[in-house]
């Protein structure tokens, strides 16, 4: 269930409000159009917000909390507004409204048309710019980081578990693995990054080290085991066991 600061009409005019101050070109956002989106907006606020599991966002008794004041609440919804709008093939003038409000409001650069996943967070993201990357679950996204192209517009693609510190970057043709931790400054350009590791550098002289830290986990929370995750887990760890088993029969043989 998702807990609202301000009833959902009054979030409409909020919005509305905004859009014809900020932009006065004689063609207003009403408020009878902007409801369905609004609608879709929050409706995926909720899915996303319900499995995070921190300060401002989690009532602690299940529940989901959104605020139009916090923040960073607010540039995830306007986001998740403009690309409801263009999804539902509605006014992409006022989907670029939107757009061009969070990017005032905020300065994130998250353009409608980019695909970002069911469950994520922006951590004040003043200064990030995502372009068009293929994202996963649970991606944590600080200040000032980037996910670009390369100069054949190719671009990256992030797995599941990705946090970015303030200024890294992920650019080109690429795979960044699941639970990753990209460190401040990091600079990652064309270089795939294997799963469960966190990144320091500049490519090409990254330097990449196994983690044991889990960021859905130790980041959005102690979030309940899906089956899904647990039997890939233990895939792994069968895999890795096998690999054990190997190194030991060769040194005995040895």
């Amino acid at each position: 269930m998702l807990k609202l600061a301000v009833a959902k009409d009054e979030l409409v005019s909020y919005v509305s409000r905004q859009l014809n101050h900020l932009f006065p070109d004689g063609r207003a956002a009403r408020r009878a159009a902007l409801a369905p989106s609004v609608e879709e907006a929050l409706a995926r606020v909720e899915r996303g917000f319900s499995s995070i599991r921190m300060k401002y966002y989690s009532d602690g008794a299940g529940g989901a909390l959104f605020d139009p004041l916090h923040t960073d609440q607010y540039a995830a919804f306007l986001y998740l507004l403009s690309h409801a709008i263009y999804r539902a093939g509605g006014d992409l003038r006022v989907a670029a409204k939107v757009y061009a409000l969070n990017k005032a409001l905020h300065a994130l650069d998250v353009y409608y048309e980019v695909e970002l996943p069911e469950i994520f967070v922006f951590h004040h993201p003043v200064g990030t710019v995502l372009g068009r990357g293929r994202y996963a679950n649970y991606l944590f996204v600080h200040q000032g980081c980037t996910v670009g192209s390369d100069i054949n517009d190719r671009y990256p693609a992030l797995g599941e578990g990705i946090i970015m510190y303030t200024g890294s970057a992920v650019f080109g043709n690429c795979a960044v693995g699941s639970n990753c931790w990209l460190s401040a400054g990091t600079q990652v350009l064309e270089t795939d990054v294997p799963s469960g590791t966190v990144v320091f550098g500049r490519s090409p002289d990254l330097v990449i080290k196994p983690t044991r830290r889990d960021v859905i986990k130790d980041v959005f929370g102690a979030l309940p085991a899906r089956p899904d995750r647990l039997e890939s887990r233990a895939r792994r760890g069968s895999d890795a066991g096998a690999q054990r088993r190997g190194l030991l029969l060769q040194r005995t043989r040895a």
